[in-house]
């Protein structure tokens, strides 16, 4: 069962200014672990974006690709 409760901002803070020490500091640890679990995933999605938004090689730059490769790996090894 879930209970959905609308308090405004204001009284919220308020609310959390009367809290006891021990329990505001176990809110402000719940929050910092919400906000780095959020900024994660923000950052997990854009970095997402930022690969798929990335330049990508034709089948004719892949295969020069391989023949340089094929090159200098043949070059090292004389």
């Amino acid at each position: 069962m879930q209970l959905t409760v609308d308090i405004p901002y204001e009284q919220l803070i308020n609310i959390i200014r009367h809290l006891p020490a021990n329990q505001l500091a176990k809110i402000k640890s719940d929050l910092e672990h919400a906000v780095a679990v959020n900024n994660a995933e923000t950052e997990k999605i854009n970095f997402q974006e930022f690969l798929l938004k990335g330049p990508v090689m034709s089948d004719d730059q892949y295969s020069a690709f391989k023949e340089n490769r094929k090159t200098f790996n043949q070059w090292r090894t004389k």
